[in-house]
């Protein structure tokens, strides 16, 4: 049986092993509050370049062939190092990683805005993947400390789910109304801005916590997995210019082997990365499942959307902003009413039930990404959005309730690995797949989200299996 975290056990002060580790008072509202707004600027350094795309593309004179690279930055970093971050945060400090990850998210947003070639914007992006992998995986163990269980737990990880469509929302509509004022790169000074704020606001707020284990930190396995999905992701970026070429081959086998090597080193750690045995829940494996193909149905898909629009549709970079915003905006709020569904939907069921609504907003969007009228793209943007939110709500609430108390954090990394892998082996596979035609990427998207449901539904229906059979 695993021990209870420490730090939940006596939510009045901050903790280790029994011990105080500082002065400051639990506040589950400020904490709530804090990590919700690290969140939404998280997300809205990942949705920006999404307006800024084409005019970034042209400033740095960067072939069609590579400006994957200019989208997928950031999530390579968030990848490669969420499970990292997670297993960090929980031995040596949740509120200690946030707000290293919101001090260098900060600056390394502010250093992107003055990139001047794709090489180095590339290289800032992907800093700040890895500055907000930190973010994301501490800011949800910051919340199960505050949160322990219950209604008030599924409140907050909604209102948290929220925060995440609210960053998706706001990032391009702020990167579409800063580029008509003035320089792309102004979208990214502001970011830098908030998210310095959000970082001080931070250290006067937060309470540590923290459920350390045995042993040294697990730096093998961090190697091992960081090196497997950096081969992956840019076997899946390089692919676009050809899938048959010896260089995505090596890749592709590198990955394979290096995951291998990955899965044979956290099976001999004292203090893994990723414990293998949560694997053996259901809970766990819904949870892993749902982000996986969130991230390649739907994260994938909305990510180059906004290119299509303008390029397809002829739209300025604000009309796609305002557009994009109804789809995430419809997730944001329906993301907080979805606490409504808690004792009658699942977690898993609700996963299933948001890709179905993803994948008929998708659907109706068929047709209408190239030339056809403003009005004609409404309705699918709000079922598709009204999706998204279901998955926004459901994903971080069953992401710390399949692990036990002291391993929230590394749960949290673990669903976020798995979403932004899929986020990027989406953008690559939509982005290849628009050259055929905007339609032909919405029916693979479609045919994603479908697929996504169903194993959703038949991991939790096997699980349901097991529980029957104990």
């Amino acid at each position: 049986m695993p021990q209870p975290d420490a730090a939940a056990a006596t939510p009045a002060t901050s903790v280790r092993d029994g011990r105080a580790l500082g002065p400051k008072a639990h506040r589950p509202g400020a904490t709530l509050a804090v990590t919700s707004a690290a969140t939404a600027l998280t997300l809205m350094n990942y949705t920006a370049p999404m307006l800024t795309l084409p005019s970034m593309a042209r400033a740095f004179g960067t072939p069609a062939s590579a400006q994957a690279w200019l989208l997928n930055g950031t999530p390579l970093g968030l990848a490669v190092l969420l499970l990292v971050a997670g297993s960090l945060a929980d031995d040596h400090g949740r509120r200690r990683v946030f707000l290293l990850g919101t001090l260098a998210l900060g600056l390394t947003t502010a250093l992107g805005g003055f990139a001047g070639s794709t090489l180095t914007f590339t290289l800032a992006r992907v800093a700040q993947g890895a500055a907000s992998a930190a973010v994301l995986a501490a800011s949800l163990g910051l919340l199960a400390h505050a949160y322990p269980a219950g209604a008030d737990r599924i409140r907050a990880t909604g209102v948290w789910g929220a925060f995440v469509s609210a960053g998706i929302a706001l990032g391009p509509l702020l990167a579409g109304g800063l580029s008509s004022l003035a320089d792309w790169r102004l979208t990214y000074e502001a970011l830098a801005a908030g998210t310095l704020v959000v970082a001080a606001l931070g250290t006067r707020t937060l309470a540590e916590s923290r459920a350390p284990r045995p042993g040294r930190p697990d730096i093998a396995g961090a190697l091992t997995l960081g090196l497997a999905l950096a081969a992956a992701l840019t076997a899946l970026t390089l692919g676009r210019d050809g899938w048959l070429r010896p260089s995505v081959g090596l890749l592709a086998v590198a990955a394979v082997v290096l995951t291998a090597v990955f899965v044979a080193v956290e099976r001999r750690s004292r203090a893994p990365m990723i414990d293998l045995s949560l694997f053996r829940r259901p809970a766990f494996r819904a949870a892993t499942a749902g982000a996986l193909f969130t991230g390649l149905a739907v994260i994938g898909f909305f990510s180059v959307l906004p290119a299509l629009l303008q390029r397809g549709a002829g739209l300025s970079p604000l009309t796609t902003a305002w557009l994009f915003l109804l789809w995430s905006g419809t997730a944001f709020v329906v993301a907080l009413q979805t606490r409504r569904l808690a004792g009658r939907v699942s977690p898993a069921y609700q996963l299933a039930l948001g890709f179905a609504l993803s994948t008929a907003g998708v659907l109706g969007l068929f047709g209408a990404l190239e030339g056809a009228s403003v009005v004609r793209l409404l309705p699918g943007l709000v079922v598709a959005g009204a999706g998204s939110g279901l998955l926004n709500a459901a994903l971080p609430r069953l992401a710390v309730d399949s692990v036990p108390q002291e391993r929230a954090a590394m749960g949290s990394g673990a669903n976020n690995t798995a979403r932004y892998i899929g986020s990027s082996a989406g953008v690559a596979l939509a982005l290849a797949l628009s050259t055929a035609g905007a339609d032909v990427a919405l029916v693979v998207s479609a045919v994603l989200g479908l697929a996504g449901a169903a194993v959703t539904l038949g991991v939790a229906r096997g699980g349901r299996g097991q529980e029957v059979r104990r």
